[in-house]
């Protein structure tokens, strides 16, 4: 189609060709977008290295990056295990993994119940991963679950911010218990943690920790009988759980690099943070819309705009995905260094991992009390139902023998 289209304007002139002025004044414009497009969409992931038989642990790997670098991974051939909120018997959630492995033709795609905004959830699944005799293989752990809120939101059920403890307290808690479980694995496996970071960690402050202790900070709502409803968040959460995403990185390195191994050999386990870039992801669309439905009417009116200038959710999960890295950050797939110096200061990390080990040790107490009591106010209610029962049995049981003996009587005066 096109050849015959040039042979005619080469012997006719271009004035031959059907609304050629029209297409040459649009075909600028055109190139310039798709070089823009192409531009901001950053860099492509070169790497075919093919993964079966590696195991790999996702959080966040059902939605914006963290579900295309599940599909990656899974069609990379590798045994992927989700750590999603809802349990694996949830129908959408079943359904969503049944989609997955008929795309990408691996059957070796599985979920577990972790809930991230619930500390005894992560416990639980952790405790339960590491007790096992050989320890499980484990390849990779790879940290997408964030969310970003733009307005205050209730408490957890730990009564911890849901920005801090999804962003950077969960994945804290979650690796503190799972190290073991990374330390047992053969040396010459290349075993990788892979947090998600953003370049909202350079805004960071650390005078917002200690707003984030649990109990400060808190407001109490008269409509919820004077429990903890919303509190006065401090500003830039987000950006500070990020920040502390990259120093705790670094400071779970050295704490696998300081274990010695019973062979004598290094560590076989490499941290990595990755910045994918600026993604059209369900989180970024909140956080520009602001929450309401007039922030999300203005984004939809200028989508165009966010679609050339923020990258898809694939094109930022190619940084996730590369083969390099350690120690390092990693952006458009290269390793850069950061633009704080505090992210590998060893003191600095130090303060923050006692910091998050006090607030995880507080949480889980006060859990544990609460479902404690919780468990006995359940049992007194089954004990106390199970007495009604036997009184309306018993009952019952004297209700038919004074019946039965009206009728005897009766039946007793007729004789008579």
């Amino acid at each position: 189609m096109p050849i015959p289209i040039i042979a005619t304007g080469l012997r006719e002139g271009l004035s031959a060709i059907p609304h050629v002025w029209t297409i040459l004044r649009i075909a600028p414009w055109v190139l310039v977008v798709a070089a823009l497009k192409y531009y901001f969409e950053g860099a492509r992931n070169s790497s075919e290295r093919m993964m079966r038989s590696k195991v790999i642990m996702v959080t966040g790997g059902t939605s914006g990056i963290g579900a295309e670098v599940v599909r990656e991974l899974a069609t990379r051939g590798a045994q992927v295990i989700l750590l999603t909120r809802q349990p694996p018997s949830d129908i959408y959630l079943s359904e969503h993994i049944d989609d997955l492995r008929k795309s990408t033709k691996n059957p070796l795609i599985y979920a577990e119940q972790v809930d991230l905004t619930s500390l005894y959830s992560i416990r639980t699944f952790a405790t339960k991963w590491i007790d096992n005799i050989p320890p499980r293989r484990l390849d990779s752990i790879i940290l997408c679950g964030s969310t970003t809120e733009p307005s205050a939101r209730a408490l957890t059920i730990d009564g911890i911010d849901p920005e801090w403890q999804t962003n950077y307290l969960s994945n804290f808690h979650l690796l503190s218990i799972l190290s073991p479980a990374l330390r047992a694995q053969p040396a010459h496996r290349d075993v990788r943690v892979i947090f998600a970071s953003c370049a909202s960690y350079i805004g960071g402050d650390f005078s917002g920790l200690e707003t984030l202790a649990r109990g400060k900070g808190v407001v109490v709502s008269k409509r919820t009988g004077g429990k903890p409803a919303l509190y006065a968040r401090p500003k830039g959460v987000y950006g500070l759980s990020k920040l502390c995403v990259n120093i705790f990185a670094q400071s779970f390195q050295r704490h696998l690099n300081g274990y010695v191994r019973p062979d004598g050999l290094p560590a076989c386990t490499r941290v990595i943070v990755v910045d994918p870039g600026v993604t059209r992801t369900p989180g970024m669309r909140r956080w520009l819309t602001g929450g309401s439905l007039w922030g999300l009417v203005v984004y939809l009116v200028t989508w165009p705009l966010w679609w050339l200038v923020f990258k898809s959710p694939s094109q930022g999960a190619q940084s996730e995905v590369w083969e390099g890295g350690g120690g390092w950050l990693i952006k458009e797939c290269r390793e850069v260094d950061y633009a704080r110096t505090d992210v590998k200061s060893d003191e600095v990390g130090k303060k923050l991992w006692q910091f998050s080990e006090k607030m995880v040790e507080e949480a889980e107490k006060e859990g544990a009390v609460i479902r404690a009591l919780e468990k006995k106010a359940m049992e007194a209610e089954k004990e106390g139902a199970k007495k009604k029962d036997e009184k309306e049995k018993k009952d019952e049981g004297k209700d038919e023998k004074k019946n039965g003996s009206r009728r005897s009587r009766k039946a007793q005066n007729q004789k008579k």
